[in-house]
C-alpha cells in the first residue's frame, strides 16, 4: 500500500504563488480518482490561504494530461459508475472555474481528452514548443461531452467544429488563435513569470470579484447541462460501437465499426 502514499500532485507555495504540480508521469498524469482528489485538496488549501494570489498548474513528464484514467476498475453497474466518473470529472473541472484565486497553467507537453477539458477551465493558459493538442473523442465512438462545458466557451466555434469533428493534432500557435490557450511562448518560465507577477499587484477581493464576471457564464451552463452531459457520455461509453473504438485503439488496428 506504499504506493498509494505517493503524492499524484504536488502542493508548494512560494511568494503569493501556490504551485500545483501534476506529478503522475507513469499514466500520463490521467485523471484518476486520486489525482483529481489531491487537485481539489491543492485548490483548498490555496483558496483557504491568505498570502496567495495566483495558482500555478504545471505538470512533470512530456504530458500535461491525458484525460480519464481508463485503467481504473469499475464496480457494479458500468453505466453508472461511468456517470459517476463524468460527474466527478464536471466537479473537478468546475472546482478551477470555481476558484476565487486565478488558476494560471504553464504547458510544455501533451493535451488529450479530459486534460483540455483542464486547460478550458483555467483562467490563463500559457503553452510552450512541446505542447500538442488532440480532441481524438469520436475517433473512439464516444464524444467530449462533460469537457464542452469549459471549452465551448472558450473556442471559436468554426474550430470546436473542426477539431471535435477531425480529431487532428494541432500547436500551442494553433491552440492560442483558437481561443483555447491564451498565449504559446518559447520561453514559457519567463512569459509565466510576468503573468504571475501581474496577478500578485491584484488584492484578494479585486481578483476574485474581477474573476467572477468571467466565470459566470460558464458556471452557469456547469448548472444547466452538467448532469444531462454526464448521462450523456455514459450513453456513448458503454455502447458497442465505443467498446469497438477502445479496443481497436488498444490492439492498434482500425476499428470495424457496427452499423
Amino acid at each position: 500500500m506504499g504506493n498509494d502514499m505517493t503524492p499524484l500532485v504536488t502542493y508548494a507555495v512560494d511568494g503569493h504563488v501556490a504551485r500545483l504540480t501534476l506529478d503522475s508521469p507513469d499514466n500520463r498524469n490521467a485523471l484518476s480518482t486520486r489525482l483529481v482528489e489531491q487537485l481539489h485538496s491543492g485548490l483548498r488549501d490555496a483558496a483557504a490561504d491568505p498570502a496567495v494570489r495566483t495558482v500555478l498548474l504545471g505538470h512533470t513528464g512530456g504530458t500535461f494530461c491525458a484525460g480519464a484514467d481508463l485503467s481504473e476498475a469499475s464496480d457494479g453497474d458500468p453505466t453508472e459508475s461511468t456517470v459517476a466518473r463524468a460527474r466527478e470529472l464536471a466537479f473537478t473541472l468546475r472546482a478551477i472555474v470555481e476558484s476565487p484565486v486565478p488558476v494560471v497553467a504553464a504547458i510544455d507537453g501533451h493535451v488529450r481528452a479530459g486534460g483540455l477539458g483542464l486547460v478550458g477551465a483555467c483562467d490563463i493558459v500559457v503553452a510552450g514548443p512541446r505542447s500538442t493538442f488532440a480532441l481524438t473523442e469520436a475517433r473512439i465512438g464516444v464524444a467530449p461531452a462533460i469537457i464542452s462545458l469549459t471549452l465551448l466557451p472558450k473556442m471559436s466555434p468554426r474550430a470546436a467544429a473542426r477539431y471535435y469533428l477531425t480529431g487532428e493534432t494541432f500547436t500551442a500557435a494553433t491552440a492560442a488563435e483558437i481561443g483555447l490557450i491564451t498565449l504559446a511562448s518559447d520561453d514559457i518560465e519567463a512569459t509565466v513569470a510576468g503573468i504571475v507577477a501581474d496577478l500578485g499587484r491584484g488584492s484578494p477581493q479585486g481578483l476574485a470579484a474581477s474573476k467572477a464576471l468571467t466565470t459566470a457564464d460558464v458556471l452557469a451552463r456547469f448548472d444547466r447541462d452538467a448532469e444531462r452531459l454526464a448521462k450523456e457520455s455514459a450513453r456513448l461509453f458503454v455502447s458497442e460501437e465505443a467498446r469497438e473504438g477502445m479496443l481497436a485503439f488498444l490492439e492498434k488496428r482500425p476499428p470495424r465499426w457496427l452499423r
